[in-house]
């Protein structure tokens, strides 16, 4: 389908919608209320496409008064300079209404689950991953989004096996989507006597948080187990069964919560990561079913493909993904990722486009 026939049809949609909704007999709430969503959703494309065409017609009433034999010459001289700018900027305009024509990521408005954990590489690793985590958190509180830490296994030494957090505000997962993966960090460990560079790694998984329309868990599906919560070294330090483990029989995904002292608020906040990593894999699923246009793609989200490498010694991070190399690995680290994050944006939808036009 051309350019111009997909403008025609969201023109032609937005009409039917606006009708729809005006009309004598107007549809069921739950109806109208989906219809106000299309239509609100389709406003700014139409916006974009009236631009577009007002800057087209403008472009040919100027091209009919420049070829005009009668016609004055010094009108014509400023109908030629208007022209030439309404030129230049035309490639922008058609370039944004392309943009709002791609298909939308359902969630990419949804808040996200956090998951980073150790890879290989021991305690070095664990502390590489607690490295991430706070640049997870910084980058939240800059753009003001609500950071909550859902869960942490520490070390003893300031590392962390795994830590979960749910962060919600505006686009969180549209902008961390691109996170998913294996984070690789190239460093002296403060544990190394020699002085000799080490290779670690940590796995990042971003998953959207599904809401409970999102995914439909039947209880009869899950085991709950209940027992007490264990710190760093394994002791006790709960005396009461509060901590909750809950399998979920027909995926085998399996999440534990042991950080509040309530049982009851164990339950919920490991059933928030269950549906999200249920909903995620849904996702997986249907995207598997375009395995080769993943294969391309900028956020597989496959958690064992390396994205990443930090490397400490040249203040360099790497992202292997787009050949993307900053050095300014204190500023990343301190949570300053809308460079990178507008990189592999700009690149994903670079590709969505090309797939859209070609």
């Amino acid at each position: 389908m051309s350019l111009e026939e997909n403008l025609n049809r969201v023109l032609d949609r937005y009409d039917e919608l606006a009708n729809l909704m005006a009309s004598e007999q107007p549809p069921a709430a739950e109806d109208f209320a989906k219809l106000s969503r299309e239509y609100a959703e389709l406003s700014p494309v139409v916006e974009g496409i009236s631009e577009l065409r007002a800057a087209q017609a403008e472009m040919a009433d100027l091209g009919e008064l420049m070829a005009d034999p009668d016609g004055d010459e010094e009108m014509k001289e400023l109908a030629e300079a208007e022209f030439i700018d309404l030129k230049e900027k035309l490639p922008d305009l058609e370039r944004r209404v392309q943009l709002l024509l791609l298909p939308k990521d359902e969630a990419d408005s949804k808040n996200a689950i956090l998951e980073v954990r150790a890879g290989t590489g021991g305690d070095e690793a664990a502390l590489f991953a607690a490295d991430l985590f706070r640049m997870y958190q910084r980058y939240a509180e800059a753009r003001r989004w609500k950071f909550e830490i859902m869960g942490v296994s520490e070390t003893g030494i300031g590392g962390f096996k795994e830590a979960v957090a749910s962060i919600a505000g505006a686009d969180v997962f549209s902008r961390l989507k691109y996170e998913s993966g294996v984070h690789r960090v190239q460093r002296v460990p403060v544990t190394e006597s020699g002085g000799r560079i080490h290779t670690s790694a940590a796995t990042v998984a971003v998953m959207p948080e599904a809401e409970e329309v999102d995914v439909q868990v039947d209880e009869k599906d899950l085991r709950i187990d209940v027992f007490r919560a264990s710190g760093p070294g394994g002791q006790s330090v709960n005396t009461t069964d509060s901590a909750v483990r809950i399998t979920h029989l027909p995926t085998g995904i399996v999440v534990s919560q042991q950080d509040e002292k309530s049982q009851h608020k164990n339950k919920a906040k490991a059933m928030r990561v269950l549906r999200a990593r249920l909903y995620e894999a849904e996702r997986m699923a249907r995207d598997a079913e375009r395995a080769e246009a993943r294969r391309s793609q900028v956020g597989s989200g496959d958690r064992s493909e390396r994205i990443r490498t930090y490397n400490f010694p040249e203040r360099r991070v790497t992202d292997h993904r787009i050949n993307l190399t900053l050095h300014r690995l204190d500023a990343i680290l301190n949570g300053e990722l809308d460079e990178v994050v507008d990189a592999l944006t700009a690149e994903d939808q670079a590709r969505k486009l090309t797939e859209m036009t070609g």
